[in-house]
């Protein structure tokens, strides 16, 4: 090694080492509670296909309002904040609630689509809501209002300079071959087999961690996601985006409709209209109450063949008229849009379809893998330079 690449290179160790060691469990947490998400859909689907399939019948199914208040009749479940439609006649209407005054949300439960019965609480809801805040916010109060928001974008940020840092210090002599890239040395023991561990199977997953850092700053950092969108969207896109989100319990809306203070919003007027905009086309339509004091509902809307969550229309329809405020559809995005839009897919590899899932689930399962190694590597190092500043008198015979 020359006499000017050696000095950067034990800078880069040092910097890689501290930040590993500070860093190392944060990173492990992530990295599993986003694993343990990977398939979360395919989980739940598994654990409730008993109450979210219904016999399909040629009785009219009732509207999302009738559905709500069937519910209520059947017992207190708070106020109701988001109902599922599904297109297809075996399928049951999930709703969701609101958080109540102490900030809980009640768990969502299924009912048959013809008659209003209740179906059931899904399992498996309340363990995903705890390991998505987890990977989000580490549990940390405020939620993505807290601090905790800002420690995991932070984490990533130094995530990125961990994998540079650690790319250049493993670029070997022979830069070309193929096998010193990829290819561990299972012979080895001890501290060798740590170090090819560690600098092997970081180089297979270093790009898929590039991705799910880069992803996943989208989520910690306005000015991020302020800055992607300035690159990727049409002006009067990224206008839209750019709009600060309220506060739980602010208002969605500038101004606040008066006929909404005389009696609560309803999803009937919204769910006309969505029908009379959509048609037959969708598969699964998702309406969601405004936070706030406004009228405007959202309808995120997923064609019968989508299996991408970013894949979808996007409407906001006057809960009390019943008037089309906006229409967003993915058909008219641009590809800086799209790619905007597919921030989630991509960030947990779906973009790939399932076996790109896969890959991200087994990349972020190895990340407590080089916690491990990377601690052995660096007590290892300090023992060997405890030992080098000894007299060599002093040395232990067979060290």
């Amino acid at each position: 090694m020359s006499d000017v690449r050696r000095p950067i290179k034990a800078a880069l160790l040092q910097v890689h080492s501290l930040a590993g060691l500070a860093l190392a469990l944060l990173w492990a947490v992530v990295g599993i509670t986003g694993a343990t998400m990977a398939f979360e859909d395919e989980i739940e689907a598994s654990l409730n296909g008993h109450i979210m399939r219904v016999n399909a019948s040629a009785t009219r199914r009732l509207t999302p309002d009738e559905l709500v208040a069937r519910l209520q009749a059947a017992g207190d479940f708070g106020r109701a904040s988001a109902v599922t439609m599904a297109s297809a006649p075996s399928a049951a209407v999930r709703i969701r609630f609101a958080r109540s005054e102490g900030g809980s949300r009640p768990s969502s439960v299924y009912v048959d689509p013809y008659d209003g019965h209740l179906l059931g609480s899904p399992r498996g809801e309340d363990f995903f809501a705890t390991v998505r805040k987890l990977h989000r916010w580490l549990l940390l109060p405020g939620d993505g209002n807290g601090i905790g928001r800002k420690i995991t974008g932070s984490a990533a940020i130094c995530l990125i300079v961990m994998l540079i840092s650690g790319l250049v210090l493993r670029w070997p002599h022979r830069a070309r071959s193929v096998k010193l890239w990829l290819k561990p040395n299972l012979g080895l023991r001890g501290r060798g087999l740590h170090r090819s561990l560690h600098a092997v199977i970081g180089t297979w997953v270093l790009p898929v961690y590039l991705v799910m850092t880069l992803t996943g700053l989208w989520y910690s950092f306005e000015w991020y996601k302020a800055g992607a969108n300035w690159l990727l969207a049409r002006t009067a896109t990224t206008t839209a985006v750019m709009q600060p989100k309220p506060l739980r319990g602010a208002a969605a809306d500038g101004k606040a409709d008066a006929n909404a203070d005389a009696k609560p919003l309803t999803f009937d007027h919204v769910w006309t209209t969505f029908l009379v905009q959509e048609g037959a086309q969708y598969g699964r339509a998702l309406l969601t109450m405004p936070a706030g004091a406004g009228t405007a509902v959202r309808v995120r809307s997923w064609l019968r063949d989508s299996s991408l969550e970013s894949v979808r229309d996007e409407f906001r329809i006057d809960a009390v008229t019943g008037r089309m405020i906006s229409s967003d559809r993915y058909a008219d995005k641009t590809f800086g849009e799209r790619i905007l839009a597919s921030v989630l897919d991509i960030h947990r590899g779906a973009i790939l379809g399932w076996p790109g899932r896969l890959a991200f689930m087994l990349a972020a399962t190895m990340m407590p893998l080089f916690t491990v190694t990377g601690l052995l590597l660096y007590l290892s190092r300090r023992r060997h330079r405890r030992l080098a500043r000894q007299p060599v008198g002093h040395l232990v015979p067979g060290e």
